[in-house]
């Protein structure tokens, strides 16, 4: 595995990250095949796999239905292994997302997190965006109650997991890292990863495989690889359940 600084916030990841959605929910999702998920023996199990792969940075948040609780029991002892991200913004309820962007709510969330996560603290907590980024960024109490995370110790960076190339490229005003959407069907986000990476702000890659309908070979070396922006994404995240697809993935990057 090789690891990259998540910008200039002194946190270190490995390139290839591990998307932790499809442990907690199989409900309201865009992947083109279904699935079941794991008995919590299982997920728990899946966890530990892969971080023995080298993965160090897993990447979870409320609406991910039990994938909050789950990390937290599957990484009670190897809490100090993890690069652990999660987010506020949004809540799964009864078959739907629900968005609240007031720093009340942002306040309720991460506590929240932090008890189901069974720590004092994340190394990333980002927004979750509902696609207004605008609106959002707007709101400077609201940015200014993520930096308060950040000094009181509940997170050691902050950043914003937008759904615009507008507002992705806004958040790299306050954000310790970026997450965006980019793979071999959209790359709208090519200037934006290039001026993070020259502003020294972290940029992790999601939907990698655009929710599962891109070959994960094809999509990886783009990435890892062939990209012109590759040497500015930190990590890109993946979402497999299966430990050989993980190791699979992992020989892309070693290509």
């Amino acid at each position: 595995m090789d690891y990259r600084p998540l910008g200039s916030c002194g946190i270190s990841c490995s390139r290839l990250a591990w998307g932790a959605f499809k442990i907690g929910r199989d409900e309201g999702t865009k992947f083109p095949d279904g699935y079941t998920i794991p008995s919590e023996d299982d997920a728990i199990a899946t966890v530990h796999e892969m971080l023995d792969l080298g993965i160090t940075f897993i990447d979870t948040a409320p609406s991910y239905g039990l994938s909050e609780a789950r990390l937290g029991r599957a990484l009670a002892d190897r809490r100090e292994d993890v690069v652990l991200a999660t987010k506020v913004g949004e809540q799964f309820i009864d078959g739907r997302s629900h968005h609240d962007f007031s720093s009340t709510a942002a306040v309720k969330s991460l506590h929240e997190s932090l008890r189901r996560l069974g720590t004092d603290h994340v190394d990333l907590l980002l927004v979750h965006s509902d696609g207004d980024d605008r609106a959002i960024l707007e709101d400077e109490e609201y940015i200014e109650t993520l930096r308060s995370f950040r000094s009181g110790g509940l997170t050691r960076a902050i950043g914003f997991s937008g759904k615009t190339t507008e507002g992705n490229r806004r958040a790299l005003d306050w954000s310790d890292a970026i997450m965006v959407e980019y793979h071999l069907d959209d790359r709208s986000h090519e200037p934006v990863i290039t001026e993070a990476a020259d502003r020294g702000v972290g940029v992790i890659v999601k939907k990698a495989l655009r929710s599962g309908h891109l070959p994960a070979a094809n999509a990886l070396e783009f990435l890892f690889h062939d990209s012109p922006v590759a040497d500015g994404i930190t990590s890109v995240m993946v979402g497999s359940l299966s430990g050989d697809r993980m190791r699979e993935n992992a020989a892309v990057l070693r290509q």
